[in-house]
């Protein structure tokens, strides 16, 4: 961390990228999912979700990294200790996710290589033995579908995690700073 100031315009710079982690971790998440069980989606969408769950790390190290650096700066508290400790917990998640958009990717990327291919041994085959749905399948039915449903699965889980991680660590950070400073009523002005 070094010499650095994790500040933006006056307010400290965790407060502004935790509401960007709070967002994007669990939106590429659930996204991965739906690219995990939806070729189609996925052809579309799988360059989008990599770079994302690619930027989705720096962003969570530089969040912790300005977390840290607002912890030495504002006074000791239980609730602010007990948040801070839960804030690294994200850091494995972010490369889960990350590791499953590269599956993803991978996967899609395999299916149309071999799609291709497939494609051209029909164009090349003199006597027409091969049939139109075995071509353009690329990669055989039951592979798919187990491939499909393994990504799948793996994705819910990692998403699951992820996702209960920044609710924790958002939940502990809000009381932090919530807890015990607002009225439940109106106050008079």
């Amino acid at each position: 961390m070094g010499d650095l100031e994790y500040v933006f315009q006056g307010l400290p710079l965790h407060v502004l990228l935790v509401h960007v982690v709070v967002i994007a971790v669990p939106a590429v998440a659930v996204l991965l999912v739906v690219l995990a069980a939806w070729p189609g989606a996925r052809r579309v969408l799988w360059i989008p979700a990599l770079i994302a769950a690619v930027l989705l790390v720096p962003l969570g190290l530089v969040t912790v990294a300005a977390g840290e650096w607002l912890q030495a700066r504002v006074p000791a508290a239980p609730l602010i200790e007990a948040h801070t400790g839960q804030g690294e917990d994200i850091v494995p998640w972010l490369y889960a996710v990350l590791g499953v958009a590269v599956l993803v990717s991978a996967w899609q990327v395999v299916t149309v290589v071999r799609g291709r291919r497939a494609r051209r041994r029909l164009d090349a085959s003199a006597d027409g033995s091969m049939t139109v749905p075995d071509a353009a399948a690329g990669v055989n039915r039951t592979v798919r579908v187990v491939v499909a449903i393994v990504l799948t699965v793996v994705a819910i889980i990692v998403a699951v995690g992820a996702i209960w991680t920044v609710v924790r660590i958002g939940e502990s950070g809000s009381r932090a700073v919530w807890e015990g400073s607002y009225s439940d009523t109106p106050l008079e002005r």
